[in-house]
């Protein structure tokens, strides 16, 4: 054990406790009402109960606390790993699914359908500091590691919305395939991935001059390019590798970040759905929202070398 010491940035609580290095994968179980807990082999630790419905989660600070969103309690629950317990909440508009976290932790970023916005909250007062219209039903959110943006995506206009967070306001818009659902950030910023659920595709966006650069292209032999739907996805620290899981296609795609070229489809469970790698960079981890299991993907070889429960109806798994 490690014995670590840190300041929750989200001004909620501090903690001071012991963390288990062995416990290095979290999945988030919507109809279980917990986050699971499980060694890096799968190996199954604890349920950590939770607000009711929990979804998309995040590290509120490292080793120690996860914040989720709970879609049926209208709020974003703040769960202490080592007590295995929720331990605070913050209050959201309706059903928040998707947020992300400001870099100094003290702002969530929340995706509200209701209104068609995205809602900016303090995070120590629990109180909405500012909110921006989007696209109707706004889900993937992304806040950029300078903090000085924040990306939207709109579902039904197939679009992508940026927000310049000092100024409060909308300051561009690209237009990407369809029903774009979540995002991916290379480690130098250059470029922005987001994911298309109808499209079968991956769109591409320089950051820069903020348009498409090049889509990427998912096929799978003998299966209709309908059932690909892309939705979780995630890029390895290295920058070298981009992850993708293809939904209804119950297939991971490994894909070359350098020459946006997809290396490798590899089978998963039903309704592959979100992605995780861990720490080392060795395992991948998918979950699987229709056979309620969590595949464990060998990252090097891009084998499934085993399939665990992982609770009903998983939908996030996070890393330590």
């Amino acid at each position: 054990l490690k014995h670590l010491a840190r300041y929750a940035a989200s001004g909620l609580i501090v903690v001071t406790a012991a963390s288990s290095a062995w416990a290095d994968v979290f999945v988030s179980s919507e109809k279980d009402n917990a986050i699971m807990v499980l060694q890096n082999d799968g190996t199954f630790i604890k349920n950590i109960p939770t607000c009711k419905r929990p979804r998309h989660m995040a590290w509120a600070n490292a080793g120690t606390q996860i914040m989720v969103a709970c879609g049926d309690n209208d709020q974003i629950g703040v769960v202490d790993v080592t007590a295995g317990k929720q331990v605070d909440a913050l209050p959201t508009a309706e059903s928040p699914e998707i947020f992300a976290l400001s870099p100094d932790k003290k702002t969530a970023y929340v995706s509200i359908e209701e209104g068609s916005q995205m809602v900016a909250y303090d995070i120590a007062s629990k109180k909405p500091i500012f909110s921006v219209k989007t696209g109707a039903e706004p889900e993937g959110v992304l806040a950029t590691p300078d903090g000085k943006l924040v990306y939207v995506t709109s579902e039904v206009t197939n679009s992508v919305h940026i927000v310049d967070v000092a100024t409060r306001k909308q300051v561009g818009m690209v237009k990407v395939g369809k029903r774009p659902r979540r995002f991916a950030l290379t480690p130098d910023g250059s470029e922005l991935w987001v994911s298309n659920e109808l499209s079968a595709s991956v769109s591409i966006i320089d950051t820069a001059n903020r348009s498409v650069k090049h889509t990427v292209e998912f096929e799978i032999p003998g299966m209709r390019k309908n059932d690909i739907s892309p939705v979780g996805m995630l890029i390895s620290q290295n920058g070298k590798t981009a992850w993708v899981a293809l939904g209804r296609a119950n297939h991971v795609a490994e894909v070359d970040v350098a020459t946006h070229t997809v290396r490798r489809v590899i089978l998963a469970g039903k309704r592959a759905w979100g992605v995780g790698l861990g720490g080392d960079g060795s395992r991948l981890y998918v979950v699987n929202g229709l056979s309620d299991d969590l595949t464990i993907v060998d990252a090097a070889s891009g084998k499934a070398v085993k399939t665990v429960p992982a609770g009903r109806v998983p939908h996030s798994v996070i890393t330590n």
